[in-house]
């Protein structure tokens, strides 16, 4: 990844952190919280994934030439799959298979 990109990512990462910093919502929950009694400690993960366009287009075949019908990249599939969702057109019609997945 060049230095552009990442200089990118770190602007982004500064972005997100002044805008809770700065949220009025935010800040007004917080206070009811403490209002209550609580100190409060938020910590907050965002994960950022980048893919390239050309690759992305790609992976789109990827998911295709899998049987995969759908705006699917290889990448969704295997998120989807992470989260025990099937893209499977044969299963069961309750959307749900014998291990518990929902079907999409």
């Amino acid at each position: 990844m060049n230095q552009k990109v990442k200089n990118l990512i770190q602007k982004l990462g500064e972005a997100i952190h002044e805008s809770v910093s700065e949220s009025e919502d935010i800040a007004g929950v917080v206070k009811n919280i403490r209002e209550q009694g609580f100190d409060v400690l938020l910590m907050l993960e965002a994960t950022i994934g980048l893919n390239e366009v050309e690759a992305e287009a790609d992976e789109v075949t990827d998911a295709a030439d899998e049987g995969i019908e759908g705006p699917f990249t290889s990448n969704d599939v295997d998120f989807l799959k992470s989260l025990r969702i099937s893209l499977a057109e044969d299963e069961p019609t309750d959307n749900t298979d014998s291990t518990g997945s929902t079907e999409v």
